[in-house]
């Protein structure tokens, strides 16, 4: 059976080298699943989250925006955070919702600010709610 080589790598290190007989990741604009001989293809990363998948066993992870690249069997994921879903408390991520809510927005800039806060918290929350 074919495998997928999967690296997930942020400014600060390499988070995860390992191999996944699938790979899914949030994109922008929607959810991709990668398998094994897939098309090459780069994409847009979204916030939310990243499954790996070997055998009967599930590895999620919380990323934050980025790219991903499927070379051959080899999937590159270059983001901003990348935290295993198990790290992440669903009450704290509450409480970043509540708070990234109440943020004052009275010019544009800060109303693209406020709702990227949101969004990045809505997403923590739903990868921390899927993982227990």
């Amino acid at each position: 059976m074919y495998e997928l080589q999967c690296i997930v790598v942020t400014p600060e290190k390499t988070v995860v080298e390992r191999t996944a007989d699938f790979v899914a990741v949030t994109l922008f604009d929607g959810e991709i699943g990668i398998a094994p001989g897939r098309t090459p293809m780069i994409g847009r990363l979204g916030s939310g989250e990243m499954r790996m998948r070997q055998g009967a066993e599930t590895e999620r992870y919380y990323i934050e925006g980025g790219f991903v690249e499927v070379v051959g069997d080899v999937v590159s994921v270059l983001t901003a955070r990348a935290i295993p879903a198990g790290e992440l408390d669903e009450a704290v991520e509450r409480e970043e919702l509540e708070s990234a809510r109440t943020r004052t927005a009275d010019t544009p800039e800060l109303m693209t600010a406020r709702e990227r806060a949101v969004s990045q918290s809505r997403a923590r929350l739903r990868v921390a709610r899927r993982a227990k």
